[in-house]
This record gives structure tokens, C-alpha cells and sequence, in this order.
């Protein structure tokens, strides 16, 4: 747990320090949980102000995450963005315990059944033997769990709702090997409250856990895996369906399936008629098959080998069915979501290799696990040798000169003020002014502060950004500091401002109107 703890948080403020983590997501999060611990409703300036939402628009309209109201407290205490990346280092640890508890279901054969209720080998590990393999099976599970490269990338990402999700996660597939139906129930539920897509995680686990009571004789079981199994994809219904646009979420706003069909509909359609379609998304462009194997393959294929498994399957399909790139790839923080699913499946199948020790088996079973174990040690240690290297190296704890040049200039400006941000140095700001996206639509800030050596998002070329800050200098903003190609702008007259669009006060603190110190700027350079 300290392991896990340590490394992911370091990761997270390595990643702080040097201006890695940006807007989008961190200082989206920090805004919406700080309206949180100020019982307001959970909005975000950063992301209404670029995407033009409605004045009451909230988080909630964008995805279902009210589970974030829990990590309001934590402002009471440190009212800073670090706090989440400190909350989220500590849910990813919450789960090693979790992991070997897993470990110890799959590998205990004391009882001489498996945790599904199967009989064990005649040659089955038992009593003090199988007492002995748990705990190994345990030790090792929680390091390649607190080590793995998902929770590495999401820590170094920043923070988001996975954060969550990971621990309950675990806990429930953890109380469902237990047999604790109930308690495994009020986890799903809680897992419905991470994000509006789990329901789908929630309803594959139904159907695996009903099946395995079934064989299990286990009346209890079934009935709470058929209540998840209708109940998960039922609240997933009704949080597309009717909760996100009550709450003003756009239609179609996050559809990223556009080679299926133009909505949920027409390609529901298009698959039913046309079923071949799937597959050809799914592999087109091949990164997608790389991504598929490359969660596979770190955990040597045993996934494959579990029921478990099916869980995976509505969160890939999200992913390898997309239109949008930044689902492909594994630095995100959406791998982070699989772990848990994937690293159970695997337990399992080993466990299921261990249980066949006495009964006849082809030569190659031993020898494939073996492999399978020396495989998965190769992977962890890598990423274990990743996971240290960065947070070792003093270097990678240095921005590079533009983003130095970009914190320094945010020094500048004052506690409270109106500001459009880079988006790399705004979570630096969220804390202590009113700050916005700094994008192609003015908004008529008192400062702007943006890079003009290197793309940032969202602008599409360094041209709309060297565009953007002449024309704030032709219309009352004048140069404060210009450093590295960080540029700070401060506005000193009331003169109009072509294409300007002044958000409303309910979606956003920055508006119109002349800097008190206008003629007056004692930061000028």
C-alpha cells in the first residue's frame, strides 16, 4: 500500500511540477470539486466558458460523477488542486488489501471447492500447503497490482473519476468471490456513481456472478447477479436518457461512434442489419488491436482464461468502436479502468491451472504457467523500474523553459482576478483567481496569459495563437512580460474587441468591465 501510495502520488506531483497536467481534466475537476466543498452545484468555468454551455450548466450534465462530492472535505482541510491527485494516490492504494484478498479466494482450497463452487483437484494444494500458496499468491498479486502501468499512467495523467472506480472495482468482484451478495450489490451501486457508462460493468458482473451461483446452488447469488444484470444497464438508460439532459447536456455531445451511425439509434440499426460492421471499426486503424493486445499481453493472456473478463467487454467496446483517438492509445488514464477486471481474470485463471495439478493434463498446461508467471514478473518489474525511474530522475521534476517561463508570469497576477489561461498553467491558477480557457473567442479578461512557440490546446496552429495575441494588443491589453514565448497580457483600456463573448456570471466569475488600475500597471516590463 505505501508502495502504491508513494509512487503514484509522486507521479502526480512530478507531473505537477512540471506543468504537465493541465485544464483538461485537472483544473476542470479541481473547479467543480471546490464548488462542491462550497455547497454550490459542481460547476467549471474552464471547460462551460470554451465549450459556450449554459450559465447552470455542471459537471453533472457532462458525466454522471457525483461520487466526486465526497472529496469535498478535503478543500476544507487543503484548497488546492494537489488534493486530488493526494485523494487519488490513496483510492489506488485502498485497493492493494482488495487484490489480496482476491488473490487469497482464487488460491485458498482449504475447503477443497474453488471460489465458483468447482470442486478441486484430487492433487489440489490443501490445509497448510494451500494456507502457504495463498499468501504468496497474495504478496505477489498486491506488487504487480500497486505497480501496474495502468495506475502509473492515470496517476501521471492527474486525476479523474477512475480514481474511484479502481477500489470499487475490486471490492466488488472481491465480496462477489466472498459470497457476500449483498454487500458486493451496495458496491455496484456505488460503481453506478463513478460514471454513467460503469452501469454496463455492473450489468456484465450480474450475469458472471448469477451463472456462478447458479453452479454454486447459491439461491442468493443468483438473484442478486439477475437484479445487477437488468438493474446496471437500466440506470445507464436512465442517466443517457433522461438525467445528463436534464441537466443540459448537449444532444449527442459526447457520440463518438459517427462510422456506426449518427446516433444511438442508427447504428443500433446499422448493426442489426449489417453485424460484420463491428468488426471492421474495431481493428480500423490498427492501433486499436495494438491497444487490445497490449492490455492482454502484460498480463501474459491469462484474462482470457476467466469469465471475469466479460466485464471488460462494454468498456473496450466504448473504446475500440470510437471515432475519437484519444481512446486508442494506452498513456491514458482509461486503462485504469480495466486493471482491476483484467488482474482478477488473471488471478483466476492461474488459480484454475493451480486447482488442475492432480487430474490429467496435457504437458503443456505446467510449462504455460510457468511462462504465464515469468511473463507477468517481467511486466511488473518494468514497470516498476518506470514507476521509480521518473520520480528518481531530478530532471524530469523541471518544466521545460516555456512552461517555467509560463509560472512565472502566472506570479504575476493577482489573487482574485479575471484570467484566460493556457491551458497548461491553469490548474496553477483555479485556487486563487477566476480563470478560464484561453481559446479563439475572447472573453475579456483582465489578464491573458499564452505560449507563442508551441501549439497548446485548443488552438490548431501557433499562427491562431500569435493571431489571438495581436489582436488583444490592437484592442486595449498590453504586454507585461514576454518570456520564452510566454506572453502576458494585461488589459488597461476599455476599448471593444472584435468576435468578444462576455460569459454569464452564473457559469463563470470572469466579465466585462475595466480593470481598476487601468493606466496604471506596476507589473509592466
Amino acid at each position: 500500500m505505501l508502495v502504491c501510495f508513494l509512487v503514484c502520488f509522486a507521479l502526480g506531483l512530478q507531473s505537477w511540477t512540471a506543468l504537465r497536467v493541465t485544464g483538461f481534466d485537472l483544473g476542470i475537476f479541481d473547479q467543480a470539486v471546490r464548488a462542491y466543498a462550497h455547497f454550490d452545484p459542481p460547476r467549471s468555468p474552464i471547460k462551460n466558458v470554451h465549450h459556450e454551455f449554459p450559465p447552470d450548466f455542471t459537471l453533472l450534465g457532462d458525466h454522471f460523477t457525483p461520487l466526486l462530492a465526497l472529496l469535498a472535505p478535503l478543500y476544507w482541510v487543503w484548497d488546492d488542486p494537489r488534493a486530488l491527485i493526494l485523494a487519488q494516490a490513496a483510492l489506488f492504494a485502498a485497493g492493494v488489501p482488495v487484490i489480496r484478498r482476491i488473490a487469497r479466494h482464487c488460491f485458498a482450497q482449504a475447503d477443497g471447492t474453488s471460489p465458483a463452487g468447482v470442486p478441486a483437484g484430487p492433487g489440489a494444494p490443501t490445509g497448510l500447503a494451500a494456507t502457504a500458496l495463498a499468501r504468496r499468491a497474495a504478496d505477489v498479486s498486491g506488487l504487480v497490482y500497486a505497480t501496474g502501468w495502468p495506475l502509473l499512467n492515470s496517476s501521471y495523467t492527474g486525476f479523474h473519476e477512475v480514481a474511484f472506480a479502481v477500489p470499487l472495482t475490486l471490492l466488488m468482484l472481491e465480496r462477489g468471490l466472498a459470497r457476500r451478495y449483498g454487500v458486493a450489490a451496495l458496491c455496484a451501486a456505488a460503481l453506478c456513481l463513478v460514471k454513467e457508462d460503469m452501469g454496463l460493468v455492473v450489468g456484465a458482473f450480474g450475469l458472471v456472478l448469477a451463472v456462478r451461483a447458479h453452479r454454486a446452488r447459491q439461491t442468493a447469488g443468483r438473484a442478486v447477479g439477475v437484479a445487477l444484470l437488468v438493474g446496471g444497464p437500466l440506470v445507464v438508460a436512465l442517466v443517457v436518457g433522461w438525467f445528463l439532459p436534464a441537466m443540459g447536456s448537449p444532444p449527442g455531445y459526447y457520440w463518438s461512434y459517427g462510422r456506426l451511425g449518427a446516433d444511438g439509434g442508427e447504428a443500433a440499426l446499422r448493426v442489426l442489419t449489417e453485424p460484420w460492421v463491428l468488426a471492421e471499426v474495431a481493428v480500423t486503424p490498427f492501433v486499436k488491436v495494438l491497444m487490445l493486445a497490449w492490455l492482454l499481453a502484460t498480463l501474459a493472456f491469462l484474462p482470457v482464461g476467466s469469465a471475469t473478463l466479460l466485464l471488460a467487454v462494454p468498456l473496450l467496446a466504448e473504446r475500440m468502436l470510437s471515432d475519437n483517438p484519444n481512446h486508442w492509445p494506452v498513456v491514458n488514464h482509461y486503462d485504469a479502468f480495466l486493471w482491476p477486471i483484467l488482474l482478477t481474470a488473471a488471478l483466476e485463471t492461474l488459480a484454475r491451472l493451480h486447482r488442475a495439478a492432480g487430474r490429467p493434463r496435457p504437458a503443456w498446461r505446467p510449462r504455460a504457467a510457468r511462462l504465464s508467471v515469468g511473463a507477468v514478473t517481467l511486466s511488473t518489474a518494468a514497470a516498476l523500474v518506470a514507476g521509480l525511474g521518473l520520480p528518481l530522475n531530478p530532471g524530469s521534476w523541471q518544466p521545460r523553459p516555456d512552461k517555467r517561463a509560463l509560472a512565472r508570469a502566472a506570479d504575476l497576477i493577482p489573487d482574485g482576478a479575471t484570467v484566460e489561461a493556457d491551458n497548461t498553467v491553469a490548474p496553477h491558477l483555479t485556487a486563487r483567481t477566476h480563470v478560464v480557457l484561453v481559446d479563439a473567442t475572447p472573453r475579456g479578461a483582465d489578464w491573458v496569459l499564452l505560449r507563442v512557440n508551441d501549439r497548446t490546446f485548443p488552438f490548431a496552429s501557433l499562427a491562431e495563437q500569435r493571431q489571438r495575441i495581436a489582436l488583444l494588443l490592437d484592442h486595449g491589453y498590453e504586454q507585461v512580460r514576454n518570456e520564452d514565448g510566454a506572453v502576458l497580457l494585461h488589459r488597461v483600456r476599455d476599448v471593444p474587441i472584435p468576435g468578444l463573448r462576455v460569459p454569464g456570471p452564473d457559469s463563470t466569475p470572469v466579465r466585462e468591465r475595466v480593470p481598476a488600475d487601468v493606466g496604471r500597471n506596476p507589473f509592466v516590463r
